[in-house]
């Protein structure tokens, strides 16, 4: 049986979660393992719906959203090495990773 690690990574921005999974990508290219992905996940979106006025014009109304961006990285064939340089990768304030094996 492979071992293979699974690198979800969630954030709001997406240009900011496609250069950390280009970073990932990179160091797994220099230690020579195999990598699959980046496989996007859906997004989830949550709309919020706030009152303006409370009190006079209650149909005024304003929307906000907010996007959760993922994606999902496999990598085959993990080592000690590759979760070594995994862990001092320096994360850009926004992203969270969940790894597991």
């Amino acid at each position: 049986m492979k071992s293979e690690l699974r690198i979800k990574l969630y954030s709001y921005d997406h240009r900011l979660l496609d250069d950390t999974v280009k970073r990932i990508i990179k160091i797994t290219e220099e230690i020579g393992v195999g990598i699959k992905g980046p496989i996007p996940l859906p997004t989830k979106k949550e709309v919020f719906t706030i009152c303006r006025s409370p009190h006079v014009n209650k149909p005024s109304r304003e929307q906000f959203e907010r996007r959760t961006h993922k994606r999902l990285l496999i990598i085959e064939g993990n080592n000690a090495e590759v979760i070594k340089k995994l862990k001092s990768i320096n994360l850009a304030s926004g992203i969270e990773i969940k790894i597991s094996l």
